[in-house]
């Protein structure tokens, strides 16, 4: 399977395969936005699923938990553009021209934009540092991310509402939020940090909650929702065990006869 993820410049990642791939869980640390040159991308968080199609231009939001899968079209292969949108040139960009929020951003509003002349010619102007045809200076990359924001802005201005809100993540409730993420494989550190705790506060916040550690539980959680899947869905060990955050089939199956006395073929 040939796929490649290349950092082009610091802010610039180009995605490309030509079979389907899935990705692993990513936690993403600061807005991008994105651009769907051929292909579709099918994400999974903790809203559900969003498909990416062919030539769709999106806007990903910061501390959020994604994982995704990635289909190419029939004739072409697999091809994602995305360029960061990092704190400091927000923070930049919100000084330069005194931008605040001026109320919360809704958080299930749909951040895709139509593909016009003014976003599929900004994604065209990245193409040749793709190709390696140029090579991004780190000021140039700074303007790239600034003429980003500008579409953004142009597009809809209630935008600045999420791009300049730089607060922390708030303290949310940790049963609801676990519940919703345990699928996805990723250090407790992280859990903490979208939770809105350090990590000493998460793990007493959890221990309350659910009487035992986050790394107990999520194995717990997780092998209830296998049973669940293989029982009443028929669904195959090797369908679901990466879905469920497990990284290798064997371990699943141990884990799995450990805990429920029998293996996956006799529920």
């Amino acid at each position: 399977m040939e796929k490649t993820s290349e950092i082009i410049f610091d802010k610039l990642v180009y995605s490309c395969s030509f079979e389907m791939y899935r990705g692993h869980e990513e936690f993403i640390p600061d807005h991008f936005l994105g651009y769907q040159l051929s292909g579709e991308t099918h994400a999974f968080h903790d809203k559900g699923k969003t498909v990416i199609k062919e030539n769709t231009v999106v806007l990903v939001r910061k501390n959020q938990l994604i994982r995704t899968v990635k289909h190419p079209s029939k004739n072409k292969k697999y091809q994602f553009l995305s360029i960061t949108l990092d704190q400091e040139t927000l923070r930049q960009y919100a000084a330069e021209y005194k931008m605040m929020p001026s109320e919360r951003f809704p958080d299930n509003e749909r951040l895709f934009f139509e593909s016009d002349e003014f976003f599929s010619g900004y994604f065209t102007s990245l193409l040749p540092y793709i190709d390696k045809t140029k090579t991004a200076t780190s000021r140039l990359a700074v303007l790239k991310v600034k003429e980003a924001i500008e579409l953004i802005l142009q597009a809809n201005p209630d935008f600045k509402n999420l791009l300049f809100d730089f607060s922390e993540p708030h303290k949310i409730d940790l049963k609801e939020f676990m519940n919703k993420n345990f699928k996805f494989n990723v250090p407790v550190e992280t859990f903490a940090r979208l939770t809105g705790r350090s990590l000493s506060g998460f793990k007493r916040d959890f221990n309350k909650a659910f009487n035992m550690t986050p790394k107990q539980w999520l194995k717990e959680k997780r092998l209830e929702e296998a049973y669940y899947q293989i029982r009443h869905r028929n669904k195959k060990p090797s369908d679901i065990y990466l879905e469920l955050g497990f990284e290798n089939l064997s371990h699943f199956y141990y884990s799995f006869k450990q805990k429920f006395g029998l293996t996956t073929s006799k529920v």
